[in-house]
């Protein structure tokens, strides 16, 4: 095993954008809001060097929480309707075969059902941005997935089990989105600004309280959370990232996507 940073890792909760935004700018979303996400994304970056970074992004759903056990993943351009460029984007970060391993061992440990699977490779919620937060791409990576189903319980329970990976170097990201109606991203629907200001004040409150996980867990009450999120699965990220840490967490970042509020979220105990 390499050595270890001498540290606990922080977990974070990070915004990724659209499709290959914004690493490539992406026309009717303003260069003030692409420039101040890409500085976000750049400072994911400021930390001990990890171990390895363990990534859950809302894009990969499977039956059981499934772990990336492939030594070098590839690319996976999980998008459409972008320039060539979009689809040449490379970032050839390692994979983390043994951190893999003690993923498994560790949901076994917690009663949790997992799968593997060794062919997968980087979606854009995972490449997007972590090609900003380390270029490098240096440190090695395993994914695991989402459970389909997408129930709060289930996601918090991985984030606790995954929690003791923070004493070993691994640095755990959930990649997902403080809001994700896509229809009201790309429309003119007046309720939608509002909408976004009420979830993510709800999100601010509940991050940094004692009760967080509670919370969490009736987040479908909160003021908008459906049509912040009509499907869960850009929050349920959150989950595991407040899931392993042991207290309270912080907004670390709050910006706009398409004029809609959007926020990152970071646990550091």
């Amino acid at each position: 095993m390499s050595a270890q940073p001498s540290v606990r890792m922080p977990t974070a909760f990070v915004p990724h954008g659209g499709g290959p935004w914004p690493v490539l700018p992406l026309s009717g979303v303003s260069p003030q809001e692409t420039r101040a996400l890409a500085d976000y994304m750049r400072s994911i970056g400021d930390v001990p060097r990890p171990r390895a970074l363990l990534v859950v992004s809302a894009h990969w759903e499977a039956a059981e929480f499934t772990v990336n056990t492939g030594p070098a993943p590839g690319m996976l351009y999980d998008y459409g309707g972008f320039p060539p460029e979009a689809y040449r984007l490379s970032w050839p970060a390692p994979g983390a075969p043994d951190v893999a391993e003690e993923v498994r061992e560790l949901l076994v440990q917690a009663g949790l059902d997992s799968r593997q699977d060794a062919d997968r490779g980087y979606d854009h919620g995972t490449f997007i941005p972590l090609m900003l937060a380390f270029p490098e791409a240096e440190v090695p990576v395993v994914q695991v997935s989402l459970k389909r189903g997408l129930d709060p319980a289930a996601h918090l329970a991985l984030g606790r089990a995954l929690g003791p990976l923070r004493d070993r170097g691994v640095y755990i990201i959930g990649s997902g989105n403080s809001f994700h109606n896509m229809r009201a991203f790309f429309s003119n629907d007046p309720r939608a600004a509002s909408a976004s200001r009420q979830f993510d004040a709800w999100l601010a409150e509940t991050v940094s309280a004692t009760d967080c996980h509670e919370r969490l867990l009736r987040w479908a009450g909160a003021p908008a959370a459906r049509f912040c999120h009509p499907r869960e699965e850009h929050l349920l990220p959150l989950m595991v990232a407040a899931g392993a840490s042991e207290s309270a967490g912080r907004v670390a970042w709050t910006g706009t996507t398409f004029g809609k509020t959007v926020s990152a979220h970071h646990f550091d105990g």
